[in-house]
């Protein structure tokens, strides 16, 4: 069972329209390397002893599809349900944390459309969480930042050492997570990433090292330097 006898969850919301891509095909059924990106991001998970449950929160007319060209060709078994999402991501997620197994301990939540997460991050995240309760992965920026204003009048240049790109999985003790997305809903707060409403808890938020090949596929540009990425995982790069 999982890590330290801990029972671990994934949540992979693939959901999202994609309209980025300019395209008549959401993106997570889109290929890299003749596979789509969601079976990518699913095989990696599939592929680590330490998790025991996968939920996947698709389009509810997408769901057929899904189990179709995603989990029945390759027998993607870790996946216990494929469910419907919501109208915002935030209600996909909270499906799917209210769907995986009632035994779980941890629950990690990553974006479908993020096919390049490896062992190590997967593997850090889990372990950060056991200490922290709520951990996040990302990178530092390494543009300098602005804020502006509606009419693009630069406002300020915040400090870029303090600045990170977030990104997932975003990994969570269930109860902690759960009880937010519940407290989110009784006051009606909306937000654009997990880690956001535990941090409207109170309760602090660990971030951890992610990788710049760790990056979701949101425009056609994506796609050839996803399989870039995927050539460069193969060799152990």
């Amino acid at each position: 069972m999982g890590f330290k006898d801990k029972y671990i969850s994934v949540v992979i919301p693939a959901a999202g329209m994609g309209k980025r891509m300019n395209s008549n095909i959401n993106k997570q059924f889109m290929l890299i390397n003749d596979k789509p990106v969601l079976g990518h991001t699913i095989e990696k998970f599939c592929k680590e002893d330490i998790i025991d449950d996968i939920v996947v929160v698709v389009r509810e007319d997408e769901i057929d599809l899904c189990k179709e060209m995603v989990i029945d060709k390759y027998d993607l078994k870790k996946v216990s349900k494929v469910i419907a999402g919501g109208k915002e991501r935030q209600d996909s997620v909270y499906n799917g944390i209210r769907s995986v197994s009632e035994k779980t301990d941890i629950i990690l939540i990553h974006d479908g459309a993020r096919p390049f997460v490896n062992n190590k991050i997967i593997s850090s995240s889990i372990k950060n969480t056991l200490e922290y309760k709520a951990c996040v992965v990302g990178v530092p920026v390494k543009d300098t930042i602005k804020t502006v204003d509606i009419n693009n009048n630069v406002l300020s240049t915040p400090d870029r050492d303090k600045l990170w790109a977030v990104q997932t999985p975003q990994s969570f003790d269930y109860n902690l997570l759960i009880k937010a997305y519940n407290k989110a809903k009784e006051i009606g707060y909306n937000a654009t990433d997990d880690s956001m409403l535990v941090e409207k808890l109170g309760h602090n938020v660990k971030m951890i090292m992610g990788s710049y090949d760790n990056i979701k596929i949101t425009t056609p540009e994506d796609l050839p330097l996803g399989e870039m990425i995927l050539r460069k995982q193969s060799i152990g790069g």
